[in-house]
């Protein structure tokens, strides 16, 4: 898997002055994603492709840096107005916060725009991240911390039978323990760092989902190798193996750089019943 794949996010271009970044805060759950460069048209589907991916995700919130962008006609207004929309739409929305210089065209056109109602622009990143850190956070949020040992996976599996139970999501459960087991046997065996795992729920009712995180010190993405035949069939050790059964089960996944190493994350979701 390239860093292109719909699963990463990471840098979308070649250099830091012709890129797209994101970043998830292992603590808070918020993405920064920081634009660079002339706004052009590749640029634009560079963002819109980073974009999907940090809500996808569900974060606690996103923060849209656009400092060092390049735009002097703001052609690049309506999809910061789209990403917030988008964002109060989930189930719990996910605020996001613009920065951008006050005089910058881009702000300009977003308050002609009307913006100010209901997408907060700041003129820092240091002002989003003290205005986001004043939510409230997820409300069912379980957090454990795990030594670089595949073995951990017990304790791992045994939090996401506890968080089942007790938030009434016992439907999901045997597909949300396979999914945080390999997660986490990938991050001891392949990052060998101390691992954190968060488990929280999203949404309520029907629609109701569990999202799995596996936090490690590696600053490597994953990748998805194809399996290599052998006598028996493809090794179970083949690295990539994991992350396709993860695919499997889980509704969505992903990954993304965080400040330290990287996040591994994974949505389990009711699947629709087959016709009778």
């Amino acid at each position: 898997m390239s860093a292109g794949s719909p699963h990463l996010i990471g840098w979308s271009g070649d250099a830091v002055a012709d890129s797209v970044l994101a970043v998830i805060d292992a603590d808070t759950a918020v993405i920064e994603l920081s634009v660079w460069g002339g706004w052009d048209r590749r640029r634009s589907v560079q963002a819109r492709t980073v974009l999907d991916k940090c809500l996808a995700e569900h974060p606690t919130g996103v923060i849209v840096d656009l400092h060092r962008l390049r735009d002097p006609h703001a052609v690049s207004a309506p999809l910061w107005l789209t990403a917030c929309a988008q964002g109060a739409a989930l189930q719990p929305p996910v605020a996001v916060a613009v920065c951008v210089p006050a005089n910058a065209p881009v702000a300009r056109r977003l308050r002609r725009l009307g913006a100010r109602d209901w997408l907060v622009l700041y003129a820092t990143v240091s002002q989003a991240r003290a205005a986001l850190a004043g939510r409230n956070a997820l409300p069912d949020r379980l957090h454990l911390a795990l030594p670089p040992d595949p073995a951990a996976a017990v304790q791992a599996r045994s939090l996401v039978t506890d968080a089942c139970a007790g938030w009434g999501l016992g439907h999901l459960c045997e597909r949300a323990r396979l999914v945080i087991s390999e997660l986490v046997v990938n991050a001891a065996e392949h990052a060998g760092t101390d691992i954190e795992v968060v488990v929280s729920s999203r949404g309520s009712g029907p629609a109701a989902a569990l999202h799995l995180a596996v936090y490690d010190g590696d600053l490597v993405l994953p990748r998805v190798c194809d399996p290599v035949p052998g006598p028996l069939g493809p090794s179970l050790v083949d690295r990539g193996l994991g992350l396709r059964i993860v695919g499997s089960a889980a509704s969505a996944w992903g990954a993304l750089p965080a400040r330290g190493g990287k996040l591994v994350w994974a949505i389990i979701r009711s699947r629709p019943e087959a016709p009778s």
